[in-house]
């Protein structure tokens, strides 16, 4: 797959991911200010907690920035469609295209998408062929920074040890307590919000159905079964599982089952 970016232009897409944005940065700054910095300065945690910290904002920053920009599998103005494959391309009703079937026109995006699984506002871009890797890995990593997150406000009041060496007029010092409270909200909400999003969609990997048919009822099984780990390496592009968790690359579609199945 080509590194190309791709961009929406949705008002509310932009609202929401701004959002995403805004409680990514909250905690990224609040968390190591508040309690990691001056626990670490005062000798009572190692710096691994910190250094951990900030790969997992890292990562799941990264993961955001990208599934955000990376296009999805918007489908070329005029396809070349190999001769063997033309029995599996059909013609969009909406833009008036040939395109795979199991392919999907979003109306927010304007263009159809190779496997469409849905539009997803906080990222302000489709999910689909290209992206969905990306798309995982945002759900899994802020999930973790999450935890990770509410770990660190709980110890902060019930584990870690009174600190000294803060400034007592500072304004996050001064209403601490206020902005954990925050923190944790978000927290909650984010953590909440992504588990289910991640197994709702690692449910529909392995279940080889994408989002807008579930919706669409379009869930006829005719008895193919595939093992995780295939149905997984089909997604992120490769057989290599440590692979699975690194946002900085790119992908390659794997060889398909010939056998897999289509649907419109």
């Amino acid at each position: 797959m080509k590194l190309r970016l791709h961009f929406v232009v949705d008002p509310m897409g932009w609202f929401c991911i701004s959002t995403v944005l805004f409680i990514w940065l909250y905690n990224t700054l609040l968390i190591p200010k508040l309690v990691l910095f001056p626990h670490y300065a005062e000798g009572h945690i190692p710096a691994a907690p910190v250094v951990c910290y900030y790969l997992a904002s890292l990562l799941c920053v990264s993961a955001l920035i990208r599934a955000s920009t990376a296009d999805p599998g918007k489908l070329a103005q005029d396809p070349k469609i190999p001769l063997a494959e033309r029995d599996n391309w059909e013609l969009c009703n909406k833009c008036n295209m040939m395109r795979p079937k199991r392919s999907h026109h979003c109306s927010r995006c304007g263009h159809c998408v190779r496997r469409m699984d849905h539009h997803c506002p906080w990222i302000n871009n489709c999910v689909g062929e290209d992206n969905h890797w990306l798309f995982l890995q945002l759900c899994f990593y802020t999930q973790v920074l999450s935890l990770y997150t509410l770990v660190l406000d709980f110890c902060q009041y019930y584990y870690f040890q009174p600190v000294s060496s803060v400034d007592r007029e500072d304004f996050a010092v001064r209403h601490e307590l206020a902005l954990i409270r925050v923190s944790c909200f978000m927290g909650l909400m984010m953590f909440g919000g992504m588990g289910s999003l991640f197994y709702s969609q690692v449910k529909g990997i392995l279940a080889d159905t994408t989002t807008i048919e579930k919706m669409s009822h379009l869930m006829e099984d005719i008895g193919l079964r595939r093992s995780w780990q295939q149905a997984m390496a089909e997604v992120f592009g490769t057989r290599w599982k440590i692979l699975w968790f690194l946002p900085f690359r790119s992908r390659q579609p794997l060889m398909l089952n010939l056998t897999s199945r289509s649907r419109v």
